[in-house]
């Protein structure tokens, strides 16, 4: 397993962007698929995207797509998500996920799991 660290969120407006990132301790991060979820106060936590081990493929939500992009860098451990057109129902806190990728929609495959970032975006 790996220990996961994210950051970024904050207070924005609608429209605005905002990019987190999410720092990995411990071994093996380059074979993990690496993803976001999100959960809103009062609802489930929600798969919102996911960056395989080398990077060239990537998943979304329908949420998310077009608005956000997720990256990562396997030589400084870290994964990022670019969040762009912001809009208040984006407003959750942002959890970074690692896992070995049987199946990159559910949260179930993912073993590590950081403590989250919040973010509120107002309208």
């Amino acid at each position: 397993q790996v220990q996961l660290v994210e950051s970024g969120g904050g207070l924005v407006q609608a429209g605005d962007s905002l990019r987190l990132s999410c720092v990995a301790s411990g071994r093996a991060f380059s074979n993990y698929i690496m993803a976001w979820f999100r959960q809103a106060p009062g609802k489930e936590r929600e798969f919102v995207s996911a960056i395989i081990f080398s990077g060239v493929r990537t998943y979304y939500a329908d949420s998310g797509k077009g608005r956000f992009t997720i990256s990562r860098d396997n030589a400084k451990n870290m994964v990022y998500m670019q969040m762009n057109s912001l809009k208040p129902e984006d407003t959750a806190v942002y959890h970074c996920a690692a896992g070995p990728g049987r199946n990159v929609y559910n949260e179930r495959d993912y073993h590590s799991w950081g403590q989250g970032t919040q973010v509120n975006v107002s309208s």
